[in-house]
């Protein structure tokens, strides 16, 4: 029977449709269509816009199959769970059980439902093992967990639906990974299980249709696809603030005045920022200038799970006038009552945009009403490319990256917790996920040797034996601790550390001492960058990076010296490669200057008359010089992730040119390299050629020996080893200190690099890094993008585009706010003449 067919046979059982009478609606076409399908066996992809009612519709044939099942006979088994609903985000299981209840208990259906998540109490989890609930809402790392208890296969045995809620924000991280195998061993413990994925943002759906159902080799297997077209289109506007946008800076201090006006002309609002520290900064902002003490909450990650309960608990009651939250209140969360979203900074995405305005009139037939307020005005452009992108549709969620190897090491360290496995069978099972389809069995192999021995150059410590192979075949545990501790560090979210900066005496020939003043805190992610001797900014002094040792950032004072590395923040979220395209596009058609603020608009025009507007394709490189130096800005609009990557390797490729390059700075949308040689001069006379300064060999020789400088893989091994728990930061009885973990990674990183080069763990590493840390594969589009488009625009004075990246070079050497502006005003006057 064909899917309309099936829509056309299919009656909802009586309850149901007296439920929606009863409540004046009428159950949605789609919503049958899912529920026809799903009778019919098969498992769907639902994506329909926010307030479609994806939620309801993923639930449906759950209910209306569970309305239809008998009660047990006494003394017979209990029945195990029936439905998975896997949520990215525990306040989203939460809120969508008490969104659920209501249904349930109007129609007087007999279905329990239960949440399992990190916050959990180990008394309900027991209990709910003993007497599962009908459906389980819960999150991957939960998944993880129950699949390697030993009595999951009675857990599971009845178990016929799993509902993945925003399945593109599940999937495309590692822990998309380690949710891809847990679901690969679900369809061994219930062979007839079916899916449901549901999302209202999907740049590819061919490809989440293959991750809901099994692969096999030869054969493209995908779930039914329902699209929903429709709903109301969203009111967006770009804030037109009368004060003046700031040429750089990521904190939009100039228009709290206005947001605040917005908060009190509304009901509820919803703030949204990109980092926790931009949502600190807005909430004590707000407050300061509360004049009717509005009730103000903030909700973010770092908070305590008690007050992001009540912050949500208050939203629920519509208590909150507004809240300011980072991604912890992106997805999906149903509260009809705000009818604004106020996107404060840049989205950095046009589907992380239509996620968060989503929020606002959850309701498909009312229009989201959404404000954003650029930081600064490149975001000017960002925000306009991101506001068209969501009136015509465009999406650009990430692609679905290969299955990581440091999750697959965890996941089959957690089925042997779970049972003793035969390697040809889990491998048989592992390669049906959709991330892990084109899995070698020779690296499943060494993947299972490494969770064996730790590896060939390990296999002499004991303690990195965590299974063996027993005389029947099969790999079980070596013993009954190995299953306590992988339980108490399942998951692949690792957090992210600070290291003391630690002022130490000058290093000798062959030693630098350990001890020392700390002058504060700063984070990992920054040091990743740092190479031996690079100097950098902090505390308002130019230090000299020694070095790293243990959680000690080791550095030495450098009076006199430029800092090659400004210190830098911004968004965590990297620029999409879709809207970095319409930033360019934007920039280079003067007729869509007039959808920008008077002010952007004559700002581009200023850049056209003094220096050159670049082409869509073409890289700008513009030379001038300034004060002692000399300055390269290029304008590649990639992101700042591609930008550090690929200014740290110009710096290099500019120092064998002889350009004595000092430093450099990287924003999402320019580049500036500074040194002591006319860059300009040489690139007119033929020293420096642009071609080869840019040709993508600089990803071969130049990318590995920096690699081989820096920290970034060393740091980037211990977050491996931490999942692969090859390093088990929580122990039985004990829990290591972050010190701890990394003096043990940092060993046996140093181990393996001297003997075992080729270690599959070194693989993931490396994986990580250029994927993640180092975006390669971007840098890599970029300079086959932009072969045969430079454009050199030599300047005796900096021109009207380089003033933000060249601010964000010279930010960290003035003190205070007053003085700041001085300094702004004073390089804007130079590029305006």
């Amino acid at each position: 029977m064909n899917a309309d067919a099936a829509t056309a046979s299919f009656v909802l059982p009586k309850a149901f449709t007296d439920w929606f009478d009863r409540n004046g609606w009428a159950p949605r076409p789609h919503q049958l269509d899912l529920i026809a399908r799903a009778q019919d066996g098969r498992s769907v992809l639902l994506i329909a816009p926010t307030g479609a009612g994806k939620t309801l519709a993923g639930f449906l044939p759950a209910l209306v199959d569970l309305a239809g099942l008998t009660p047990r006979r006494p003394g017979t088994r209990a029945r195990g769970v029936h439905t998975l609903y896997i949520s990215p985000l525990k306040a989203l299981a939460t809120d969508i059980r008490r969104n659920l209840e209501r249904p349930v208990e109007e129609m007087g259906l007999r279905v329990t439902l239960e949440t399992r998540t990190g916050d959990t109490s180990q008394a309900k989890r027991q209990r709910q093992k003993l007497k599962p609930p009908d459906i389980l809402l819960t999150t991957p790392e939960q998944l993880a967990l129950l699949i390697a208890g030993k009595d999951a296969r009675d857990f599971f045995a009845d178990l016929k639906y799993v509902v993945f809620d925003e399945l593109h924000a599940l999937v495309t991280s590692k822990r998309g990974h380690l949710l891809a195998l847990g679901l690969a061993r679900l369809r061994k413990l219930a062979p007839g299980l079916q899916t449901v994925g549901l999302s209202a943002t999907v740049s590819q759906p061919a490809e989440l249709c293959r991750w809901l159902v099994p692969q096999v080799q030869g054969a493209d297997a995908q779930a039914d696809l329902i699209e929903v077209s429709g709903g109301a289109k969203p009111d967006i506007a770009i804030l037109e603030s009368e004060a003046r946008v700031p040429w750089q800076g990521h904190t939009c201090l100039y228009a709290m005045g206005e947001i605040y006006e917005a908060v009190k002309a509304h009901r509820t609002v919803l703030l949204f920022v990109n980092t926790r520290f931009q949502a600190e900064l807005l909430f004590q902002e707000l407050w300061k200038i509360n004049e009717d003490t509005l009730p103000i909450a903030l909700h973010h990650g770092s908070l305590d799970v008690a007050q992001r309960r009540r912050v949500e608990a208050a939203m629920a009651r519509n208590a909150l006038r507004a809240v300011v939250a980072t991604s912890t209140l992106d997805l999906g969360i149903d509260w009809g009552d705000v009818d604004l979203v106020v996107h404060v900074g840049a989205p950095k995405g046009a589907s992380r945009l239509a996620q968060r305005i989503g929020r606002a009139n959850h309701r498909m037939d009312e229009p989201s009403k959404a404000i954003l307020v650029p930081s600064n005005r490149f975001e000017v452009m960002e925000c306009q490319a991101a506001l068209n992108a969501n009136y015509l549709g465009d999406q650009d969620t990430p692609p679905l990256r290969e299955g990581a190897l440091d999750v697959l090491a965890q996941h089959v360290l957690g089925m042997a917790v779970a049972e003793p496995f035969h390697a040809d069978a889990l491998y048989d099972e592992i390669v049906t996920a959709a991330p892990y389809a084109s899995l070698a069995w020779e690296t499943f192999e060494q993947i299972v040797d490494f969770v064996a021995t730790g590896g060939y150059a390990l296999r002499v410590y004991e303690r990195y034996a965590r299974i063996r192979r027993t005389e029947d075949g099969t790999w079980r545990i070596t013993h009954p601790r190995i299953a306590q501790a992988y339980r108490m560090n399942a998951g692949t979210i690792v957090e992210a550390l600070s290291l003391d900066v630690r002022l130490v005496k000058k290093r000798t020939k062959s030693t630098i001492q350990r001890g020392g003043f700390i002058l504060g805190k700063i984070e990992e992610a920054f040091l990743e960058t740092l190479g031996p001797k690079d100097t950098f900014l902090f505390g308002g002094e130019v230090l000299r990076f020694e070095g790293i040792f243990e959680t000690s950032c080791l550095v030495t004072r450098a009076p006199g010296t430029e800092p090659k590395v400004p210190y830098w923040g911004g968004s965590k979220f990297p620029l999409t490669t879709f809207l970095a395209g319409e930033v360019r596009a934007m920039l280079a058609d003067p007729a869509r200057w007039s959808q920008l603020p008077e002010q952007v608009g004559q700002w581009l025009a200023l850049q056209a008359q003094k220096s050159v507007i670049p082409g869509p394709q073409d890289l700008l490189v513009e030379t001038f010089p300034r004060g002692p130096h000399f300055f390269m800005v290029l304008y590649p609009f990639e992101g700042r992730i591609a930008h550090q990557t690929l200014g740290m390797l110009l710096t290099r490729r500019l120092e064998r040119a002889r350009a004595k390059p000092l430093g450099f700075v990287a924003t999402d949308y320019a580049i500036s390299i500074w040194g002591k040689a006319d860059m300009g001069a040489m690139i007119r006379d033929g020293r420096i050629a642009l071609d080869d300064l840019f040709d993508e060999d600089m990803l071969g020789d130049d990318l590995e020996a920096w690699m081989g400088d820096s920290w970034l893989l060393k740091r980037t091994f211990r977050q491996c080893a931490v999942i692969a728990q090859l390093v088990q930061r929580n122990q039985p009885g004990q829990e290591k200190t972050g010190r701890q973990v990394t003096v043990s990674t940092d060993l046996v990183y140093d181990v393996l690099r001297a003997h075992e080069p080729d270690h599959i763990l070194l693989k993931a590493t490396w994986a990580d890094a250029a994927s993640g840390l180092l975006d390669v594969a971007r840098v890599s589009d970029l300079l086959a993008r932009i072969k045969h488009h430079i454009v050199h625009k030599p300047l005796d004075k900096i021109s009207p585009l380089a003033v933000p990246v060249m601010l964000e070079a010279g930010r960290e050497r003035v003190e205070g706010e007053a003085r700041d502006e001085v300094f702004e005003e004073a390089m804007v006057r130079e590029a305006l003449g």
